[in-house]
């Protein structure tokens, strides 16, 4: 890992020779691209902090995955990973300076990657990558929308002139020795992980084979990869084989709690006797109703994924062929087909859901028909109710998630003579999304399984009586652990949805130092830059669902955006070389934007105009100290699903104050929410601590903007040779930001203030009251918002020291202190700040202080012994603040989340030129992640954890070879 000072100095050096890459080395005098920028340098120098991670801190960690590199660095929070399971769409996604994956534009040598609603870092093969620049940090007025965080850009090796085979095994190893959590298991009659357990494993495998032709003038270069990873089950970590829960309303303690959505069976009744009590099927079998208690619930963690399957292939080439200086064309493919399997507990009749039974049905007893049905009982009256009953643990839910990836560019590029340049290129993307969801409980197909009569004393579905559905087999429903395999069978049906994401992009840029005609500083030697350009881009998305998905809430959508955009960019060297200035450069930079959005189905159109801009200056005193400031004004235009994505009810981690027999909140809040009086004291809680939440786009929805401000100091004293540092403040605030309000901060904020902008958002189910299902949620549709702020100090330093005989020692910083990580909900309404805290309207852990540091020790063979220190600092439970927009629940239990601390391991080893091994372990001393309760963890939480903030699974081993002819 080099940082951003060392980065600026020179390329990241190949490490052990032997590596047939040889991209053409940079001469200083030549003019080469910087990210961030389209001016062309002699130097690798930027106004904008750059962190750069080098192809060896892949190899380092062990790294499969690119995003799980980068969630390492400080300035990147966890986004969408392998470890999430349940609701995720199979992708992989990276979220700088955490203000959300959609604020960070993600390039591949300087070009977009995918459509910005369906980005996924599985498509970059690992193997390839040079390098991973990180700029912090608008850059809208270069690259356009999107790069409000900053720019993450992946450089490729993409000049081979050889044959590289590179070969990876690896697995995770933990012992589960957590005593608290294996006494809460053993308490609850639940099964303990074993003691010790290896799995995991993950297998890749790629190969590249590039040739020079015609003098060096040509180029191909073509690559091929595998990669698969074997699933881990929650049941298999003591900090997840349970669903966590806080013990008392105190949180003094945590147990191992559930669902209400049983093997037992839950019910509650809308009508007869008893309305608004929640009752359950008699452990005993005796076919009588009793009240519900926590000791029924479900656990309904063990078969979670907490790792899920996966298996994907890449594929692809590169090709240029210089005809003339001022003609070069190139090219690329990229291909990706990845296959993987999310897995959750078994499905059920969920609670929220209302089913209509017979109150004569046959397979309830008389006890229970009365219980129901009260004087209707043994009649062909009816009664509704909602049931939660779930199926056997062979049963559990699968979604196969399939996506097959596409990435075409083409173009020309030349010298014009005078210093001048053009790029010419054509880039078109196409994601394909497809998923089917597995063992689920088709809701029609229950109600028929319901609805039974007797024939002859047989039970028989009503609908096999009258002939409109003749394979219905009766559901039993009313004794604990009754569903048959046969009975589940009858009531599944798989549902399919599937999106085609496009992006195409047309562009033109010319580049080129006027100082060949003479425009040039008195006080300087280089000459005044500029770099002008046009680029046309399309995105569009179309998202189907079938009549199953549709049947569940999901409808088909689909959009079109369409944006036209001229930029330019100057870059003017005032002084060279003079007292007190070695160097003063100013850049400068403007875009304009005319964006057009359609909605072909419904003829929905809008349309909007925008600017973006910049300034920066760098200013070095002297050789070996340059200061650098700048200031950018970005823009995020909404994408296509912000605009057009369909509406829907979902899952998401909430607490209803209004639920339970002694609510929480009072019945004047609870009042404001939608609740009658009737209904206070009876509302069911959401199941698992799961209310619903109602998502979805918005037309109307308008761009929303950032300023940045960057300004630091990076030194490269000659008296101490080899070693660099830099110091940059970043400050970054997002208006209008496109976004919803936090379902939890709705709950919160209304029942503290009762402002009727958050009551409004209830919808609860007119019948019971409940706050999840089909028709109880919070509404969390798209729109513009309040505002976002973060701002910090990122230090990274890098020095080389020689160690005798034994080669060179490497000592490697990155670090970054949080100043502010702010969020105002609503214009005037207030803000609140998650500096230093996590969970509930905070979200994963905002830690004030993060590090990595990184000793390595290279041989005069080249071989390298590697050692880094990862650090987290504290965090506390958003809900404990004084802040009137945070607190809510308490805890004692979950009150703070410790400092944490991982060590990291690494070897290479240089058998000769042709021969490279490696072999390493990440979170050598095996730390457990911290427990959380279910109910605290929000986005991106799993398995009673945050997994991807803290290493989940224990030690990661991993053993490679690398092998070039």
């Amino acid at each position: 890992m080099s940082t951003s000072a060392y980065a600026q100095v020179a390329p990241a050096p190949v490490i052990g020779g032997g590596d047939p890459t040889t991209t053409p080395s940079q001469e200083t005098s030549e003019a080469i691209v910087v990210t961030g920028t389209r001016i062309k340098r002699p130097d690798l120098e930027s106004n904008s902090p750059i962190t750069s991670v080098g192809s060896q801190e892949l190899k380092y960690q062990g790294a499969v995955n690119v995003e799980s590199v980068l969630n390492r660095l400080p300035q990147f929070t966890a986004d969408t990973n392998d470890s999430v399971s349940n609701g995720s769409d199979g992708t992989s996604n990276i979220n700088l300076r955490n203000l959300g994956s959609n604020r960070v534009l993600v390039l591949v040598n300087g070009q977009r990657l995918m459509p910005q609603q369906a980005v996924d870092l599985n498509a970059i093969p690992s193997t390839l990558v040079d390098r991973v620049d990180v700029m912090t940090g608008g850059a809208s007025a270069v690259y356009g929308s999107d790069a409000v965080s900053g720019v993450v850009n992946f450089v490729l090796k993409d000049h081979f002139d050889g044959l590289r085979l590179d070969v990876q095994s690896s697995l995770a190893q933990h012992t589960n020795g957590n005593s608290y959590v294996r006494g809460l298991l053993s308490k609850q009659g639940y099964t303990n992980a074993n003691r010790n357990v290896a799995d995991g494993g993950k297998q890749d495998l790629n190969a590249a084979f590039g040739k020079n032709f015609a003098d060096g003038r040509g180029n191909i270069t073509v690559y091929g990869g595998y990669r698969h990873a074997d699933p881990i089950v929650q049941s298999s970590r003591d900090v997840s084989a349970c669903a966590l829960n806080q013990a008392d309303a105190a949180g003094t303690g945590l147990t191992c709690g559930g669902s209400s959505n049983t093997t037992f069976g839950t019910f509650a009744p809308l009508g007869g006797p008893n309305q608004g009590k929640t009752l359950t099927n008699n452990r005993n079998g005796s076919r009588t109703w009793v009240p519900y208690d926590n000791s029924y619930a479900y656990n309904y963690t063990p078969t979670n994924y907490i790792q899920r399957s996966d298996e994907r292939y890449t594929a692809g080439a590169f090709a240029k062929f210089k005809f003339a200086p001022i003609a070069e064309v190139y090219g690329s493919f990229m291909y990706m087909n990845d296959r993987t399997f999310s897995q959750a507990a078994p499905s059920a009749l969920f609670l929220g859901t209302p089913f209509t039974v017979p109150c004569n049905n046959p397979l309830m007893s008389a006890a229970q028909q009365q219980s129901l049905c009260g004087a209707a009982a043994g009649t062909a009256a009816t009664q509704d109710t909602l049931i939660g009953y779930r199926l056997g643990d062979e049963q559990s839910r699968r979604d196969n998630l399939r996506h097959e990836d596409f990435r075409y560019t083409a173009g020309v590029r030349g010298d014009l003579g005078h210093g001048f340049n053009y790029d010419v290129n054509y880039l078109r993307s196409l994601v394909r999304y497809d998923e089917t969801y597995m063992n689920n409980i088709d809701n029609v197909k229950a109600q028929r399984g319901l609805d039974v009569v007797s024939v002859n004393g047989v039970p028989t579905c009503r609908s096999v009586v009258n002939g409109s559905d003749p394979t219905c087999v009766p559901v039993n429903v009313f004794s604990p652990n009754s569903i048959t395999a046969t009975q589940a069978q009858s009531l599944f049906s798989e549902s399919n949805t599937g999106s085609r994401n496009m992006l195409s992009v047309i562009s033109a840029n010319v580049s080129g130092d006027l100082g060949t005609f003479g425009i040039t500083s008195p006080w300087a030697t280089r000459g005044v830059n500029i770099a002008l350009g046009f680029e046309h881009r399309v995105e569009t998305l179309n998202f189907t669902a079938d009549a199953i998905a549709q049947q569940g809430g999901t409808m088909n959508s689909d959009g079109k955006i369409s944006v036209n955009e001229g930029y330019g960019e100057i870059e003017i060297p005032i002084l060279q070389n003079v007292p007190f200035a070695h160097a003063l450069t100013l850049n400068g930079g403007l875009r304009y934007s005319a964006y057009v959005n359609d909605q072909a189905s419904t003829g929905i159109k809008s349309k909007y105009n925008v600017w973006t801009y910049k300034g920066e200056a760098s200013w070095a005193p002297v050789r070996d100290a340059r200061l650098r400031l700048s200031y950018n004004r970005a823009i995020r235009a909404p994408n296509v699903a912000e605009l057009f994505g369909a509406q829907s009810v979902g899952n998401v981690a909430a607490q209803d104050p209004c639920s339970g027999a002694s609510p929480s909140a009072p019945l004047s809040a609870c009042q404001l929410t939608g609740v009658s009086a009737a209904q206070y004291g009876s509302i069911i809680a959401c199941p698992s601590d799961t209310c619903s939440s109602q998502y979805g786009g918005n037309s109307a929805v308008k761009p929303e903007t950032a300023d940045t401000y960057t300004a630091g100091i990076v030194l490269t004293p000659r008296m101490i040779n080899n070693f660099t540092l830099s110091v940059d403040y970043f400050n970054i605030k997002v208006k209008d930001y496109i976004s919803s309000v936090s379902p939890s901060l709705v709950i919160s904020q209304c029942v503290a203030t009762g402002d009727p902008y958050y009551c409004g958002l209830f919808r609860r189910d007119p019948r019971s009251g409940a706050l999840f299902g089909t028709n109880g949620y919070i509404v969390a549709t798209t729109y513009n918002t309040g505002s976002l702020k973060t701002s910090g100090i990122d230090v990274t330093a890098d020095y080389t020291v020689q160690a005798g005989g034994l080669g060179k020692v490497n000592l490697n910083f990155v670090g970054t202190r949080l100043l502010d990580q702010s969020l105002e909900p609503l214009p005037g309404l207030g803000s609140y700040n998650c500096k230093g805290l996590y969970g509930y309207t905070c979200n994963q852990p905002n830690p004030v202080w993060r590090h990595v540091m990184r000793t390595t020790l290279i041989t005069r063979q080249g071989s390298t012994v590697s050692a880094s220190w990862r650090h987290y600092a504290g965090t506390k439970l958003s809900s404990l603040s004084t802040d009137p927009f945070l607190v809510g629940t308490p805890s004692v239990i979950n009150a703070r989340i410790p400092a944490y601390d991982y060590l990291d391991l690494a070897v290479t080893v240089v058998v000769d030129k042709a021969f490279q091994l490696r072999a390493g372990v990440n979170n050598l001393l095996d730390k457990d992640p911290p427990a959380i309760a279910a109910g605290a963890l929000a986005a991106f939480g799993n398995g009673n954890t945050y997994p991807g903030v803290y290493d989940t699974l224990g030690r990661y081993l991993f053993v490679g070879a690398t092998v070039t002819f």
